[in-house]
């Protein structure tokens, strides 16, 4: 069986530990969180090293509160997101800048710690045990070779990720009839309306069908993507100023621009399970309930630990 690496986004847990902050909501019965899930069902599926992307200065509290407990069950490493973390010639924008730079970085920050095929999740995402499994099945399976570098993308039923309590935003894919990525559109304002979607598109309001795929970003990556990452990074870098103070450098919008550009293809390896994540203080109501039923239907033990 081959090997494959879990990369947890979690740089942007919070500025401090305890009450609000939407990562650290217990889910479970016995105060679980929603990582503690995804990476019992990562660790299921074959993954056997968990990089945590974190700050710096929330070490010690994540250790004590995440990841010393993670460590009894898989092979767990940190990678460091700091505004600083960047080639030396931009240090000067750095100093203009208040937050880390994006998923973009928070992958790119990994680099040296990851020589095999890897899978990218946020760190407040439930994304069910079925989504490793294809993941870790097609990141773990021989490597196809036409030239371009392929890469994988779990995607999700629109309706199954939608929120009760409010709109939300998502890149909604269309695919080719082989199941590859043809484009990911960043669509706001998404709500459920009857037997249909209804969104914002270039400013416009827009339908769209339930069953829509769409990405949470979960990506199956391999280690020659961080040369690409780099570069992009440093396109990103060249053309950021003190009038994109906000500006990130995001691993969606740079695969959609490597898509479009026929530099990479992205296989869409499809999940129908229901994506769970607390977007508004109420989604946690339905996280709690749905952890409940998944427990009582034998998917997970009372305890997972």
């Amino acid at each position: 069986m081959g090997k494959a690496t879990l990369v947890v986004m979690a740089a942007g847990i919070g500025s401090r530990f305890g009450g609000g902050i939407k990562q650290l909501e217990p889910v479970g019965p016995n105060g679980e969180l929603i990582i503690d899930y995804s990476i019992y069902d990562a660790v299921r599926a074959g993954f056997d090293k968990v990089v945590f992307v974190i700050r710096k200065d929330l070490e010690k509290d994540f250790k004590e509160i995440i990841g010393n407990r993670m460590e009894q069950i898989v092979e767990v490493c940190y990678a460091y997101q700091e505004i600083g973390e960047i080639p030396q010639c931009y240090a000067v924008k750095a100093a203009q800048r208040t937050n880390p730079w994006g998923t973009g970085q928070a992958v790119l920050v990994c680099k040296d710690l990851i020589h095999e095929p890897f899978l990218v999740i946020n760190s407040d995402d439930y994304y069910g045990k079925t989504a490793y499994q294809k993941a870790f099945e097609a990141l773990t399976a021989p490597r196809v070779d036409n030239g371009r570098l392929r890469i994988r993308m779990v995607g999700f039923v629109l309706e199954n990720t939608l929120s009760d309590n409010g709109t939300v935003t998502r890149g909604v894919c269309r695919e080719d009839q082989n199941g590859m990525l043809i484009e990911i559109t960043e669509t706001y304002e998404i709500q459920k309306q009857g037997d249909h979607a209804a969104a914002v598109l270039n400013g416009e309001k827009i339908t769209m069908p339930l069953n829509v795929p769409v990405s949470m970003n979960m990506w199956g990556l391999y280690p020659e993507f961080f040369e690409i990452l780099e570069n992009g990074f440093r396109e990103f870098l060249d053309q950021w100023d003190t009038n994109s103070v906000k500006h990130e450098y995001l691993l969606p919008i740079l695969i959609g621009e490597l898509l479009e550009a026929g530099k990479i293809e992205v296989e869409v390896l499809h999940s129908v399970e229901q994506w769970l994540g607390v977007t508004y203080k109420e989604d946690k109501e339905l996280v709690v309930a749905s952890i409940k039923q998944l427990i009582e239907s034998g998917i997970y033990p009372n305890r997972i630990y």
